[in-house]
């Protein structure tokens, strides 16, 4: 498992409010949109990346992480694997604290990688599925 339970409650008690939803647009078929609306009931700030930009959730939507013209504080990552390390490559490059890769989200070597830079880090799990847990 990447991410054992207390970097899993570090990452959503401790790390900040701010966190990209990599993949979140207005398609309310889609798991980031239901995600990102947990997160919201839980006081999280989402900002929506997508390249549509769109506004999700009553937040402006950016193009990508380096359009974003504030600090985020966790990535949250909807892409497909294959996709995701250069997502967590700009995570570290934005100055983030943490990652987070959704359920089905794997990549070993980002993984690695994104601990190595000094980044908290979750694997293949969800936040939406975890906040409540929380107590």
């Amino acid at each position: 498992m990447y991410g054992d339970q207390e970097t899993v409650r570090k990452i959503l008690t401790e790390l900040g409010d701010t966190w990209a939803v990599v993949g979140l647009s207005a398609n309310r078929d889609r798991a980031a949109y239901g995600v990102a609306a947990v997160l919201q009931r839980f006081g999280k700030r989402v900002v929506p990346i997508h390249p549509k930009a769109e506004t999700v959730h009553g937040e402006q939507g950016y193009p990508s992480l380096s359009a974003v013209p504030f600090k985020v504080d966790v990535v949250d990552v909807f892409v497909n694997s294959g996709l995701a390390g250069r997502v967590a490559d700009e995570a570290v490059a934005a100055g983030a604290a943490a990652v987070w890769f959704q359920l089905g989200v794997v990549d070993e070597a980002a993984y690695e990688r994104t601990r190595a830079a000094g980044l908290d880090m979750v694997m293949d799990r969800c936040p939406a599925i975890e906040i409540p847990r929380l107590g």
